[in-house]
């Protein structure tokens, strides 16, 4: 299956300004099989070493880890010759070897020509909470997210439907009313199977929505037996509370993150570190408010106020037992939650195309779904889950900060007008 990444990793092959790899994201996104892909497709051969079903490896890495020194043993390990230039070396689970994440400082200095790139499932989790030595400055990061809409359309065989988005996105001119069905239905395919690349393929291979449903409690479970490591025992319970809770929050009117609804009378001194652990791990993010709508965006956001989103709609659908046909019809029953969907859906989707997200609220309590900077400009984006499309709030912000334009997500058809550039949920990836 295609995946964008693809684009990135060639870029970094080519650069002369190329560094080791470091590939971040939360578990089962495609970390591991991106790199083999690019590797087997762009190199003369991959030799690949992972610290976690092969845990000797962590010895090599002990006495010295000096590019000179390590290279010939990885060659003996491999049982292939490392060559520079024409192997890519891939260390998986890296979080589990301190030392072989250290030595990519040395990689960088002394040993620009070796391509090494590495990944880790809770990378973040670890060098956060065991304080490594981490290669500052000497490394290239890259974070993988699951599939976006785009490349699930791509896996379900629908590049020609995915050029006439491009193009209608850009000239905001209407689909064809049967392209534009076909386009929602497979939005609501992919609230119901979500981006992790072992859901599309089973979903591309037998369209079995109980296969896919099984998967992703698989891999729910692996994320919760994921918050006992790097995690001491009193934070493990609050940490799984925490993301217990996140889905429950994602149901209400307003979707605002509130401490206070994990457990009865929760306070953020007791359960900011549980958000911080599933933040770093990539299962969650957060989404702050600006207190003003001024450049950077970053300088004036309310580290009080925030929404957390998780990193994946079919896990989001598992972890609340959606049936898929409820999602299929969208039938009146998940009512309350289909407001708190979409803005994950289409946060997903932002954050994949690597825009920092925040909300926007007045005084009044007016609020906009994500204001973003796009090419220079900050753009406000109002998601409704349906086609009712007054937007009482984003007029208010309008008249208030005069953007150049306005989006609006819904199942509405393409348009511009009264500045506004209407676009179907479909097409959050085009943003």
């Amino acid at each position: 299956m295609y995946r964008k990444i693809m684009g990135y990793l060639e870029a970094w092959k080519e650069s002369e300004h190329r560094k080791p790899l470091i590939l971040q994201g939360a578990r089962q996104v495609g970390k591991t099989y991106s790199l083999l892909e690019f590797g087997r497709a762009h190199y003369e051969n991959v030799a690949y070493f992972n610290f976690e079903t092969n845990p000797k490896l962590n010895q090599t890495f002990e006495e010295n880890i000096n590019p000179d020194y390590i290279i010939p043993i990885l060659s003996h390990i491999a049982g292939q010759t490392i060559v520079r230039e024409k192997t890519l070396i891939v260390f998986d689970e890296v979080q589990l070897c301190e030392r072989a994440l250290t030595s990519l400082k040395y990689f960088c200095e002394d040993a620009p020509e070796y391509h090494i790139a590495v990944a880790g499932s809770l990378l973040g989790v670890a060098v956060n909470r065991a304080k490594f030595s981490f290669p500052v400055g000497k490394v290239d990061m890259k974070t993988l997210y699951p599939m976006d809409m785009e490349e699930f359309m791509l896996a379900m065989g629908q590049t020609d439907l995915v050029d006439q988005i491009k193009e209608s996105f850009t000239s905001d001119t209407p689909l064809p009313s049967a392209m534009h069905d076909a386009a929602m239905l497979l939005y609501r395919q992919y609230l119901i199977v979500g981006g992790m690349p072992e859901c599309v393929k089973q979903f591309v291979e037998t369209k079995d929505y109980i296969l896919i449903r099984y998967t992703q409690d698989t891999i729910l479970a692996s994320y919760l037996n994921d918050m006992s490591k790097y995690n001491s025992l009193n934070e493990i319970k609050k940490t799984r509370l925490s993301y217990d809770n996140i889905t429950v929050q994602l149901s209400r009117k307003n979707t605002r993150f509130q401490y206070k609804l994990i457990k009865k009378g929760g306070r953020a001194s007791e359960f900011e570190n549980a958000i911080e652990w599933l933040c770093l791990s990539g299962i969650v993010s957060r989404v702050y408010r600006a207190e003003k709508i001024k450049k950077p965006l970053e300088n004036y956001r309310d580290i009080d106020a925030f929404k957390i989103y998780v990193s994946d709609l079919g896990l989001l659908c598992a972890k609340k037992d959606l049936a898929s046909n409820d999602i299929l019809y969208m039938v009146e029953e998940i009512n309350d939650f289909k407001g708190g969907m979409v803005e994950n859906y289409v946060n997903v989707q932002l954050s994949i195309n690597g825009y920092q997200t925040y909300y926007w609220e007045s005084e009044r309590g007016a609020e906009v779904d994500f204001v973003i900077q796009r090419d220079g400009k900050l753009i406000p984006i109002e998601v409704k889950s349906a086609d009712n499309t007054k937007a009482k709030s984003l007029k208010v912000y309008m008249e208030t900060y005069k953007p150049e334009y306005a989006i609006k997500l819904s199942t509405k058809n393409f348009s511009f007008q009264d500045g506004k550039k209407t676009v179907p949920l479909y097409a959050a990836f085009c943003i």
